[in-house]
């Protein structure tokens, strides 16, 4: 792709031609020495450079890759870890990545997979006979040359002779290719590490999916660690060869000398060994031929002529009780700990409106609450946990309101009462470091996880005044809960009843998964669902059918088939939402947004499923809120389009990567995003032009490059965290800030 407006034209005296790529930690050109050789770079992004941790881990980068050498990995030509943005110059292979070879051609076999296996673990022998743990082996780290494929991005491997970088509980990887030890304890890994995360690859090369597959980090870590391998589309022998080096036990692990033996016995034929594969249910309406629209920035700020009722105006419903319901938000990322690829639980409380319909929005103050002055409080409490513990949460920390006051989970406690007028802290419940952020607030109780440890994972519902455990559950590790109006949806521990209880706990009712098929629950507007499909791979994996529950006793009723990959947003006017991908192969690159050009609008009633046709394929995470679905890219391009007509309002090129999910203020008629490191940014609801933005917090903390950053409204003061850092601005006034000592403890 072509060099961007903003990108050097030299970097250590190459000549840049091209960009390769851009992944969370930096960006990769294309370049050519003054002699005309092709090299490509990797420059580090411009916002870790003042970061001593990440230097310090690039330097070991460049270290680790320099000392290993061999047919199939990339020889460091130069480098320069020390001047003002990092980079290193590799030589240029030239060929896709494999993640992109098996996306656009699909699995491999025969002779394809025996000589990537092989020419896989002469890489690996090369690269530990340098005394080096590669750590990160995945698909995207795999170049398909003609000649065999190169092992590549030394960015996380340790050289064994080296100390460790003394990080409190980050964990760093791409957790459906990392082994056991590497989640339980990634100072401690050895090369049998690799030889687990090989066996992953292969089986992504073999089938398209990986062996641990799940819609977050922290299930497919749970997968990893706990549960056994999904081999079932991997032939023999191949796959006889890939359980044994994802064995969790690391010293019963073939090693490098016996998989090159076994792989130089693998069938050159395609056929050999294919499992028959059932044939999927059929999805809603036949893929489309057409290629995607071009995806390119618009003109800032554009607004399209559109007709008034494609949009509800904010502030447009009729006057009814204030009612809290939790809105299930699709987010689609790269599978990363650093970008992640889940569905998050977003709190918002719909406000009482005496808008009559019809009218326009007025501009109005900011209204505060009582007492309300800049604050800012670190989420952290380094207090009562070994350093060597390794968080469990993947570095979600967030906030959830009732209104009055904010709960926050952070690291080194399961939740804190927060004041949402000073940020000073309250009362605080548990000490594990588990770092996420709470599952809903409703009638005096927050609720959240508590996890005495890796295998078991409890519901707990906690007193809002006094912080004290009202009561808690055993639930399903692999799947949350989700609050509804009358109770809270939760996976049993043996993943086969759904459970619902009361307020108080009590159990009103359970319903049973029917055999062969696998469910999850889900809540849509502020009604209980499921989600089933048949067999036991992933829901994203499969085509899958939307059944509905009743409230007051379980019973299920089915609705409709939904295509595979379908996001749910929330409901519409009581009807539950999904988006359609356009496309639905599986994809382990980091950066990779999926394209979508559909809404499907479901009856709960008939269980008809309406087709919305979007204008274009639209990527990003995908919010609804009133109405409007807001589609933000990585790159800080915001979209919004009618969740009734499919019809784009407008679009906004912000140049702000990394934004949260929206919040938005009907009241106020704006919509307000943060950043991973603390810059806030406010578009008109109407037009989405830029209203206001601020510049980042001077230290939001060291976990701010992999927190998901997150936003949300009381009253009309805007909160928000970035890394472990949660802070409140008036939209009025966003620039004034308070000091980093402001409303500590």
């Amino acid at each position: 792709m072509p060099l961007r407006d903003d990108d050097p034209t030299v970097i250590g005296g190459y000549a840049l031609e091209n960009r390769l790529g851009a992944g969370g930690m930096g960006v990769v050109y294309l370049a050519r020495s003054a002699s005309g050789r092709l090299v490509a770079i990797k420059l580090v992004h411009a916002q870790y450079c003042d970061d001593e941790e990440f230097r310090s881990r690039f330097r070991q980068e460049v270290a680790a890759a320099r000392r290993v050498s061999g047919a199939f990995t990339t020889p460091v030509v130069d480098a320069d870890p020390e001047a003002g943005r990092p980079w290193m110059a590799t030589s240029y292979v030239p060929g896709p990545t494999l993640s992109d070879l098996v996306r656009e051609e699909g699995p491999l076999g025969g002779a394809r997979i025996r000589g990537l296996a092989l020419g896989l673990v002469e890489a690996l022998r090369d690269i530990h006979r340098a005394g080096v743990v590669h750590r990160d082996l995945k698909p995207a780290n795999v170049l398909m040359a003609e000649d065999g494929p190169r092992v590549i991005d030394f960015g996380i491997s340790r050289a064994v002779d080296n100390l460790p970088l003394t990080v409190t509980g980050r964990v760093i990887g791409t957790p459906p290719f990392m082994s056991p030890e590497q989640l339980r304890s990634p100072r401690d890994v050895t090369a049998s590490s690799d030889v687990f995360s090989l066996g992953s690859l292969l089986v992504y090369a073999a089938s398209g999916h990986s062996p641990f597959k799940a819609e977050s980090p922290y299930l497919a870590g749970y997968q990893v660690m706990f549960e056994a391998p999904k081999l079932d589309a991997v032939p023999e022998p191949l796959r006889s060869i890939a359980e044994r080096c994802l064995d969790k036990d690391p010293e019963t692990r073939p090693e490098l000398a016996e998989l090159h033996r076994l792989f130089l016995e693998l069938p050159t034929s395609s056929e050999a060994g294919r499992p028959v594969a059932e044939p999927a249910s059929g999805p809603l309406d036949r893929p489309t031929n057409d290629r995607p629209t071009d995806h390119g920035r618009t003109d800032a700020g554009r607004a399209d002529d559109r007709t008034a009722n494609d949009r509800p105006a904010y502030g447009r419903r009729t006057k009814r009780r204030a009612k809290r319901q939790l809105i299930l938000v699709g987010l689609g990322a790269a599978v990363t700990v650093a970008a992640l690829s889940a569905a998050l639980l977003v709190y918002a409380r719909a406000e009482d409106s005496a808008t009559s319909s019809g009218t326009a929005v007025e501009y109005r103050s900011a209204s505060l609450p009582e007492g309300w002055q800049p604050w800012r409080t670190p989420l952290r409490n380094d207090e009562g946990f070994p350093a060597e513990y390794v968080a469990t949460g993947y570095k979600e920390p967030g906030c959830l309101t009732d209104g009055t006051d904010l709960y926050c989970g952070g690291t080194g406690f399961v939740v804190a009462k927060v004041d949402a007028a000073t940020g000073g802290m309250g009362w605080r419940y548990g000490t594990l470091p588990q770092t996420s952020h709470p599952i809903g607030v409703r009638d005096g109780l927050v609720y959240a996880y508590a996890e005495p440890d890796t295998t078991n994972r409890r519901l707990v519902a906690l007193d809002t005044r006094t912080g004290k455990e009202r009561w808690a559950r055993s639930i399903s590790a692999s799947d949350g809960p989700h609050l509804y109006d009358g109770g809270i949806l939760a996976l049993a521990p043996d993943h086969q009843e759904l459970v619902a209880y009361s307020t108080a706990g009590d159990e009103l009712w359970r319903t049973s998964v029917p055999g062969e098929v696998s469910c999850v629950p889900s809540v849509l507007g502020d009604d209980p669902y499921e989600l089933c499909w048949k067999g036991r791979e992933f829901l994203d994996t499969s085509p899958f059918t939307l059944v509905g529950l009743d409230p007051d006793d379980g019973t299920r009723r089915e609705l409709t088939p939904l295509p595979k990959k379908s996001l749910a947003l929330g409901a519409v006017d009581g009807q539950p939402l999904f988006l359609k991908a356009e496309t639905t192969e599986e994809v382990y690159q980091a950066g990779y947004e999926r394209p979508y050009n559909a809404f499907l609008r479901v009856d709960p009633d008939t269980g008809k499923a309406t087709r919305i046709p979007l204008e274009r394929a639209l990527r990003g995470s995908a919010t609804l809120v009133d109405g409007v679905v807001y589609f933000v890219r990585t790159n800080g391009s915001v979209t919004a389009v009618s969740a009734t007509s499919g019809k784009e309002l407008w679009e906004r090129a912000t140049d702000m990567e990394n934004l949260s999910a929206p919040a938005v203020s009907a009241a106020r008629d704006e919509i307000y995003f943060a950043n991973r490191f603390g810059r806030l940014l406010a578009l008109d609801g109407d037009t989405g032009g830029e209203l206001w933005r601020t510049d980042a917090l001077d230290d939001p903390g060291d976990i701010a490059a992999e927190a998901p950053p997150r936003v949300l409204l009381v009253d009309d003061a805007v909160v928000a965290v970035a890394g472990d850092t949660a802070f409140s601005v008036n939209p009025d006034e966003p620039k004034a800030r308070p000091s980093a000592s402001a409303a500590g403890d």
